[in-house]
């Protein structure tokens, strides 16, 4: 489990009522893509790649903002029998559970930037790059980053050395995913930590 996560969870409420996006997703290295929806693209992209910030290219990734789950849903389905000459494996460096195996595309995200423009002429609101639209969410968990911040620093009594020893290796790696992303998408992390964890980040 990541030390930070989106806040917001992954349900499908039964009215299907609340916000709701179609999102793609594109691999930062490769002609390969992720297409889904999800009430979070964030806690998406986090739940396929801890470190979603560098595997996907958050550059060319959108979403596309709905009022219901099932118009989401809609879009999804229909774009999937679209596109289903272009179905490719899943990278085998996503997470196994979160990989929506029948979900991923190659050479599709011409067709699927070409669809994007349509839903956005038709009004649609269409969040590209999805860049800053994923800064926007992480950097409104602030106060949720500090105060499990705290919360670890008081069970490391403040010793972050600590994370540098083998037993805490894993909780180190989720700790540093947490960091490098609010980095990579450009939020400020001194307003957000505890000084003395601070310190320990920067010293790389």
């Amino acid at each position: 489990m990541s030390f930070l996560r989106s806040s917001e969870p992954e349900k499908i409420h039964g009215a299907s009522e609340g916000r709701c996006f179609l999102y793609v997703l594109p691999c930062a290295y490769e002609d390969l893509l992720k297409l889904g929806f999800s009430r979070n693209p964030l806690s998406r992209a986090q739940q396929l790649q801890p470190r979603y910030f560098e595997f996907f290219d958050l550059d060319l990734a959108f979403a596309v903002q709905t009022d219901h789950v099932r118009e989401a849903r809609r879009l999804e389905l229909q774009l999937r029998r679209a596109l289903a000459e272009h179905n490719a494996p899943a990278p085998l460096t996503v997470r196994v559970a979160a990989a929506g195996h029948s979900e991923w595309y190659r050479g599709a995200y011409p067709a699927l930037e070409s669809h994007a423009h349509a839903l956005a002429e038709q009004g649609l609101i269409v969040h590209r790059p999805l860049r800053d639209w994923l800064a926007c969410e992480l950097a409104g968990q602030g106060d949720q980053l500090y105060h499990r911040s705290r919360e670890l620093m008081r069970q490391l009594q403040g010793e972050w050395e600590l994370l540098d020893q083998p037993p805490l290796a894993v909780l180190r790696r989720n700790l540093l995913d947490t960091l490098d992303a609010h980095a990579a998408l450009g939020i400020e992390l001194a307003p957000r930590l505890p000084e003395s964890l601070l310190r320990w980040y920067g010293r790389g």
